[in-house]
């Protein structure tokens, strides 16, 4: 805020002129007496009396003269006191209305700083209001696009599974083309040769009926493989079994970020070996089956620079090697043991809290045809 000040100074002119006056005055009453007393001791004196009427006359003329300058510079001096009275009663009275003046254009400063105060404060509250809004946008255009981004992984994922799938039934549909076609051909055949065509017709449908044996055998020693592996493993919560596989928190498993196991992980596989062991015993030579270990983990995002793995996919992949290394080493044979890696591809809980992501770091071990 902004403030004029002034200072009124005292002019001292009109007095120094009044005393210069009385000085004048003064001097004169005192010229006037000292040539009386001349005058009146150099009559009585018979001697030089005439000289000295002649220099009386002569002096009085010249003190009338100088007393007339006097009197001409006095009333010079007085209208010109009378000129500075007045250009001083003028610049009092310009000096007074400038004073009203600035006092005015104190008021109207202060004014408009009070107003342009109120103004910033309102601003800045309005700005700082603006701001929090800018943040909670943010915050939720942020959220938007991390939800968008596992929208479209979910739906590029959905996309393959749907592409493999129409690849597995056009595969199936050219099997059934070649089959309808051998079938065809037979059935041209059985027009002229019927007990050949009995004959092809009886080795299909054993040959089907081989194959749908197999994969009942395949589930039965499933079941009986979830079960062992759920009696070797008692009561611990970190392995669960789900459908056709079971599952093995990897918290257990490896220390956070790594694929190295820990000495918990290790002794958990060994159980594990065992009974797949059990089982290759037990599983009949001429069933092709594998055991699938499949490497799962959360949805954060690997810093770059930070891991020699680029992504989660190659994480989870070198996790489930690990597995597989393990097993092996435990006395499983190799051939039967495969290794894959999803990444954050396939979680079994959708939400961003401690205890999804932790469900979703994850090995999953399933029995299956190769």
């Amino acid at each position: 805020m902004m403030n004029f000040r002034y200072r009124t100074h005292t002019n001292a002119w009109p007095g120094f002129v009044d005393l210069f006056s009385n000085l004048v005055i003064i001097l004169i009453f005192l010229m006037i007496v000292f040539v009386f007393l001349w005058t009146t001791t150099s009559v009585f004196n018979k001697s030089s009396g005439a000289k000295a009427i002649a220099q009386l006359r002569q002096a009085n003329a010249s003190q009338a003269a100088t007393i007339e300058q006097i009197t001409t510079n006095e009333q010079a001096s007085k209208r010109m006191l009378t000129l500075a009275q007045t250009e001083i009663t003028n610049l009092t009275r310009q000096n007074t209305n400038l004073a009203t003046q600035l006092d005015e254009a104190n008021r109207s400063i202060n004014d408009l700083a009070t107003a342009y105060e109120n103004k910033l404060a309102q601003l800045q509250t309005q700005d700082a209001q603006t701001q929090a809004m800018i943040a909670d946008l943010t915050k939720q255009l942020t959220q938007a696009n991390a939800d968008k981004a596992k929208t479209a992984q979910l739906q590029q994922e959905r996309n393959r599974l749907e592409a493999d799938m129409v690849a597995q039934r056009t595969q199936l549909l050219e099997q059934l083309a070649t089959l309808q076609s051998a079938l065809d051909a037979a059935e041209e055949k059985s027009r002229n040769q019927e007990i050949q065509y009995v004959e092809m017709s009886s080795r299909l449908n054993r040959a089907l009926a081989d194959k749908v044996a197999e994969l009942n055998d395949v589930a039965k020693y499933q079941s009986d493989f979830y079960k062992a592996v759920k009696l070797a493993m008692g009561d611990r919560t970190t392995i669960t079994t789900e459908g056709d596989r079971f599952i093995v928190n990897s918290d257990i498993l490896f220390p956070s970020g790594a694929y190295t196991l820990s000495p918990a992980g290790k002794k958990q596989l060994h159980a594990i070996a065992s009974v797949i062991k059990d089982m290759e015993n037990k599983i009949p030579t001429d069933i092709d089956w594998i055991i699938r270990v499949d490497g799962h983990t959360d949805s954060k995002a690997v810093i770059p620079g930070t891991c020699d793995y680029k992504n989660n996919t190659e994480l989870s992949l070198l996790r489930a090697t690990a597995v597989v290394n393990e097993l092996a080493n435990a006395g499983v044979s190799r051939r039967r043991l495969i290794p894959s890696g999803f990444g954050e591809l396939h979680p079994i809980e959708l939400g961003s809290d401690a205890k999804s992501l932790q469900q979703n770091r994850r090995i999953e071990l399933q029995l299956t045809n190769r």
